[in-house]
């Protein structure tokens, strides 16, 4: 929620990379399954299809493939990983931690690791907490991911939810940068007193599994979209310049500015009060839908494929999800 300071050494993304499913869902295949048309869904959301997960296919899975993409980008080899760090409310089970399944798949086996759950803020926290432990000389290689397969609690029964959610994963590799490069600052933040608009209700100790929570459909999402549109509208606003203020920068220095892909009317929103021009913009929602805590990772991985960051650009994460939490980071590009 501050600058990073007291620190022994700068800390930045040295590689990105991305996974999804191969099947796609469109929203004509959508219009087959529950009452909505594609003018509906794109009017509304900018969604035009998302991607499934294959049966068998599990969030590690996803997870590792990212993971290996960011390393071999970043030129570390996964024996050399100090920590891993994954990010998801979709845990391949309760326990062990997806990211121990990920460390096996991976072969880092000398890395410690953990599970982060803070909703589709979740990459942008993990991120944040990755610099921190590079900055302070404990960990010099730090692996960061965010993979969800939203498909496996996805009504899709509810026209409301089902046409928003989608699979995949993204990730990064973190570790020791120039001076004046890396995370330059950061805002999280939660509202638990919000925490009810958006709910997986069953499933945990509170409601453990039964005959009950499963006929009353309660290990599905469960949202009050309008309530969480006017959050993320006026939080992802408030993150960003916080964040910004936080290093002494403004919403002109940005160049390169990476969304949550939940919806294209919030981030127009976000764009428009920031004053931001859409050409520095990274937008993929209509291909992926929201994808959770890989929403970010999957988003920035893109807009490095296509070139639209270069060295010492200053390039904004931002993110919003259940808890309500929120999270942005600013970042000057470059090792």
């Amino acid at each position: 929620m501050r600058r990073l300071t007291k620190q022994v050494r700068a800390a930045g993304i040295w590689g990105t990379g991305s996974a999804v499913p191969e099947k796609v869902l469109t929203n004509a295949d959508l219009e087959k399954m529950v009452d909505t048309s594609d003018e509906w869904i794109t009017t509304r959301t900018g969604i035009k299809e998302r991607r499934i997960a294959a049966e068998g296919e599990s969030t590690s899975d996803l997870a590792a493939a990212a993971g290996r993409q960011a390393l071999k980008a970043a030129g570390v080899e996964a024996e050399d990983v100090d920590l891993i760090i994954v990010a998801t409310v979709t845990p391949d089970m309760m326990f062990p931690a997806t990211s121990c399944l990920v460390q096996m798949k991976l072969g880092a086996s000398k890395a410690a690791t953990f599970d982060l759950s803070a909703g589709c803020s979740g990459f942008v926290y993990a991120l944040d907490v990755a610099a921190r432990c590079v900055a302070s000389g404990g960990y010099d290689r730090v692996l960061v991911i965010g993979a969800e397969i939203l498909s496996r609690i996805t009504d899709w029964t509810d026209r409301s939810t089902c046409v928003l959610f989608g699979d995949g994963a993204g990730a990064a590799l973190v570790g020791p940068v120039s001076e004046g490069r890396g995370l330059l600052s950061s805002d999280l933040g939660a509202e638990g007193a919000q925490g009810h608009l958006l709910t997986l209700p069953a499933g945990g100790s509170l409601l453990p599994p039964s005959i009950e929570t499963v006929e009353g459909r309660k290990h599905y999402i469960c949202m009050q979209g309008n309530d969480v549109f006017k959050f993320a509208v006026r939080i992802m606003e408030e993150t960003t310049l916080t964040a910004l203020r936080n290093c002494g920068l403004g919403p002109e220095d940005i160049d390169v500015f990476i969304p949550h892909q939940a919806n294209i009317r919030i981030i127009d929103a976000a764009i428009k009060r920031l004053g931001i021009p859409k050409e520095k913009v990274l937008v993929n929602v209509d291909k992926y839908g929201n994808t959770s805590a890989a929403s970010v990772p999957i988003a920035l991985n893109e807009a490095l494929q296509a070139d639209m960051i270069k060295d010492d650009d200053v390039v904004a994460l931002v993110g919003f999800g259940a808890g309500l939490t929120w999270a942005s980071a600013i970042l000057r590009w470059g090792r």
